[in-house]
């Protein structure tokens, strides 16, 4: 019998020599379609079946479905979605690649999937036992494999690295498992070529070579890989993109890749590739010449077609009448002629007053209708409202002197972060979308008392107050405000928005502490203009409160009925599942030091290359990952358009030294005593220095799945030494000044973004020090070598979990972990009441290090392991359920509450 990988969905597909490359739809992956990750999570699946249905008629011979995305039940998505796809056979005869970095997920779908399907993926990263575990529940499935190049100790990026894996890998499938080799796919990792670093000129090569030694020795199996990984470095230039991609596969196919991720409708003909930018690209794809980058980019942007050329010199918009010229400087956020344009339009107005009621707001409103439907994106926004700003400072002193009126506002909103809380990036992008819809902002700022707010309210007769708040105890601080407000008589709308809050939140704490007016959630920026302009419209609020109210009624009862149907254990039934880990076995690493470490050895250049850049495009409200959301179809030219100003604020940041980044490091002895974790003075272990305090999960769990708590991850005393680290780090406080200078100039923009490049550069620091500490200080991994971008998966040892994240929501733990540190004496970081960080461009956690260690949610506990905590911390019982209040359960109805 012939061995050739044999595959089906309602119809067989076998692999055979005469099929020389397989093509496995793409747009099924909510991490690689924007357009089908948004049908997934608005649950429009009839569309997201046409999606599929669209792969299918345009020749994908295996479907890739992916369902990874944070705001999303994964595994729920992917059985409705399979199950959904079962009953289409136009859909459901070709085979199915059930692709997820889950494995819950991933057996999700093997259980439901009809015919053989393909399991995207699994590997060696996190040892040889768990792949072998895989593999055979794979194999008992009867699905096919990819076998990513991937081990403990980080991506293959090397021949040598990926064939070693792959050999590995191969023998354990096969001669352990008895795995049928042609069901093998391996893929090798396809690296981006051209990035101007000299160590990744090869990876091309590498991927080739290390495809043809797979195939000529590890017999059967077969070469997949994602195309697209490639061409990064010339992202925003298609025609480039299309012929490495085309290239590449020419060669790769003949090497022996056999099938691969890509999109077939936007491939290059090898032929018919213009030769001089088919040489360039062979000479990148094939590493031929030192010089192959120059070379490629010195021809790249005359196969770009001129676009960026004629974007950036086309200036015949500047022959149009003024009120066009600044419509179309609004809309493209264009600063460099506005001040002629605005005194040219002055001059010819009859007061100045009348170039804002007239040009200025007529070329706004059409923003303002680009952004409604979904053509303008936030970080374009905020680019013309720093055009309207610098307008209108050149009108002021001409209005000043005019006396002759006032522009009337749409209406005046108050704007502040509530007490104890730091955060303000969101409030103050929502601060400019509303400007730029004519209404008057009042900013109070970050960290604004009750008295404050209701005080500067009442004196300027505002027409609505909008609270922000990133950490959980703003969200109390929010209740209390909406408390006062109606105790004191006020009836105007109070939106609420920041990271913490929720719909549920609102209608089941806030809403009902405040009768007199409507109190709103406000989800993102985006909605922000719709739901004011409702609330102040003398036809529309009505109907929009009284159908508010209602929605929140509804959501009120669906919590409460949902909090009194969920079964929780008892603290002494979770601590009886808790996790059983083989502590005689374990010998723990024990770190370089113990005490205290301040670290100034911080170059800025370094720490930016440990920025998580999808997390700075979800600071702009822009949602998806990065470098992929730079091609996306829908975001992608605001996106290349933000990430390139980022980067030129980047240089300047990095050249000018704006930042002075600090940190303080620590190690001490450490065992686990119950859920808690007691630190000792030295390694005689007799004196204890302070005692970290842990919550257990209390949601009951499938048959083999513990209640964890943090102290699990620690030696229990009497059973082996073990020891615990802590950090603070942060990226200095100048970031406010700086931002308050471009506010002063008038510079939204450019202050919302060096805030945004503050708090990316603190989270870099936390995982450049991780990374340190798990190579020197510590040095429990210290042959580890991963990109700086791959450690964003987190795909190393241990873990550095943080008080007021889910695993241990009780901020107060911070006052024990600044103390160990001393560190506001060595980062200037201090705790505000709320136990926020400032400057808020800072980052504090612990470090543990078993290899085992995970992170995890507490999800809800009750009110028998509240009044367990707080007899262990000698808290009273009424502070910590302040503290708690977010997770605490049905118990507490009062304050039972949880994100949607």
């Amino acid at each position: 019998m012939s061995r050739h990988l044999r595959l089906s969905g309602l119809e067989p597909f076998v692999l055979t020599p005469d099929i020389p490359f397989v093509n496995i739809g793409e747009r099924t992956n909510v991490t690689g379609s924007a357009r089908f990750r948004k049908l997934i999570t608005n649950r429009d699946y009839a569309a997201a079946l046409e999606v599929a249905r669209d792969q299918v008629q345009n020749g994908a011979q295996i479907l890739d479905v992916n369902m990874d995305e944070g705001l999303i039940d994964s595994r729920a998505a992917m059985v409705e979605f399979l199950n959904l796809i079962a009953a289409e056979p136009d859909i459901a005869r070709v085979p199915l690649m059930i692709d997820s970095s889950k494995w819950e997920v991933i057996e999700a779908g093997l259980k439901c999937v009809q015919g053989k399907p393909v399991v995207n993926s699994i590997s060696l990263k996190e040892g040889e036992e768990i792949f072998r575990q895989q593999a055979g529940l794979c194999l008992a499935y009867g699905a096919a494999v990819v076998v990513m190049a991937f081990d403990e100790e980080g991506q293959a990026d090397s021949f040598a690295r990926k064939t070693g894996i792959c050999a590995r890998a191969y023998r354990i499938l096969v001669e352990e498992i008895g795995f049928p080799p042609e069901d093998i796919i391996f893929d090798p990792n396809i690296f981006a070529v051209a990035t101007g670093i000299e160590e990744h000129d090869n990876y091309g090569v590498d991927f080739i070579e290390a495809t043809r030694w797979i195939r000529a020795n590890l017999p059967h199996a077969h070469v997949s890989g994602g195309v697209s990984n490639l061409s990064f470095s010339f992202r925003g230039n298609e025609p480039v993109r299309e012929a490495m991609h085309a290239v590449f596969l020419y060669h790769a196919i003949r090497a022996g890749m056999d099938m691969g991720i890509v999109n077939a409708g936007q491939l290059a003909v090898y032929d018919q590739i213009d030769p001089e930018l088919r040489e360039a690209c062979e000479d990148v794809v094939l590493n031929r010449r030192r010089d192959a980058t120059e070379r490629l980019l010195a021809v790249a942007d005359r196969f770009r077609g001129g676009a960026r050329e004629e974007k950036v010199r086309d200036l015949a918009w500047r022959d149009w009448p003024v009120e066009k010229r600044l419509e179309h400087a609004l809309v493209n956020g264009i600063t460099e002629f506005i001040g002629a344009d605005t005194e040219e339009a002055r001059l010819a107005a009859e007061r100045p007053l009348h170039v804002i009621e007239g040009p200025l707001m007529a070329g706004m409103n059409v923003v303002g209708d680009l952004f409604g439907a979904g053509k303008m994106f936030l970080p374009q926004v905020v680019k013309s409202a720093r055009v309207m700003k610098q307008a209108v400072a050149v009108l002021l002193p001409h209005m000043e002197a005019d006396k002759g009126g006032a522009r009337e506002a749409a209406g005046k909103v108050l704007l502040a972060t509530v007490k104890g809380d730091v955060h303000d990036i969101g409030k103050n992008i929502v601060g400019v979308v509303l400007a730029c819809n004519n209404y008057e902002i009042i900013d109070l700022g970050v960290m604004v008392p009750p008295a404050r707010i209701l005080e500067v309210a009442r004196a300027e007769k505002v027409d609505v107050i909008g609270l922000s708040g990133l950490i959980t105890p703003s969200l109390d601080e929010m209740v209390t405000l909406a408390a006062e407000m109606e105790r004191e008589g006020f009836g105007v709308p109070l939106l609420i928005g920041g990271a913490t809050t929720s719909r549920v939140h609102t209608a089941v704490r806030i809403a009902p502490a405040y009768h007199r007016g409507p109190a709103v959630h406000v989800a993102d920026a985006s909605r922000a203009v719709g739901v004011v302009s409702q609330l102040l419209s003398p036809t529309q609020r009505q109907a929009y409160v009284e159908g508010l109210r209602a929605d929140y009624a509804q959501v009120a009862e669906r919590h409460a009925r949902s909090e009194r149907a969920k079964q929780r254990l008892s603290l002494a039934a979770a601590r009886a599942n808790a996790l059983r880990l083989d502590w005689p076995s374990y010998s723990a690493t024990p770190p370089t030091f113990t005490g205290v470490r301040v670290i100034e050895d911080w170059d800025l250049a370094e720490i930016a290359r440990y920025i998580d850049w999808t997390m700075f495009f979800h600071a702009w409200e822009m949602k998806g990952v990065w470098p992929r959301i730079l091609e996306d179809e829908t975001q992608g030219e605001a996106a290349r358009a933000l990430f390139a100003d980022a980067q030129a604020m980047l240089e300047r940041l990095v050249a000018d030294r704006w930042f002075t980044p600090r940190a303080v490091v620590g190690f001490w002895p450490a065992n686990a005593v119950g859920d808690d974790i007691r630190l000792y003075a030295d390694e005689s272990r007799r004196e204890t220095l302070a005692t970290l305090h842990t919550l257990r999960q209390q949601v009951p769990k499938r048959e083999g799945r513990p209640n964890v708590a943090l102290a699990d991850f620690v030696a229990p005393e009497g059973t082996a030494p073990d020891w615990v680290g802590g950090f603070v780090v942060t990226a200095g406080p100048e970031e406010a000044a700086i931002a308050d200078g471009f506010d002063r100039a008038n510079d939204n923009y450019s202050s919302i973004m060096v805030k945004a490049l503050a708090d990316r550069f603190a989270e870099a620091m936390a995982e450049m020090l991780h990374e340190r500490v798990r190579r020197d200080y510590w040095g429990y991994a210290p042959n580890e070598a991963f990109a700086p971008q791959d450690l964003h998966a987190e795909p190393y040892r241990g873990i550095r979990p943080a008080p007021g994240y889910p695993a241990q929501p009780d901020h107060t733990e911070k006052v024990t972990l600044f103390r160990l540190l001393d560190a506001t004496a060595a980062t200037g970081v201090e705790l505000t009441e709320s136990m926020a960080m400032w400057p808020g461009s800072s980052v504090s956690g612990l470090y543990i290090a078993h290899p085992e260690s995970y992170y995890f949610g507490l999800a809800r506990i009750e009110r028998d392991q509240a009044e367990d905590y707080a007899r262990r911390k000698g808290m009273p019982l009424a502070e910590v359920e302040r503290w708690l209040a977010p997770v605490l359960g049905s118990r507490r109805e009062a304050t039972s509450l949880a994100a949607e």
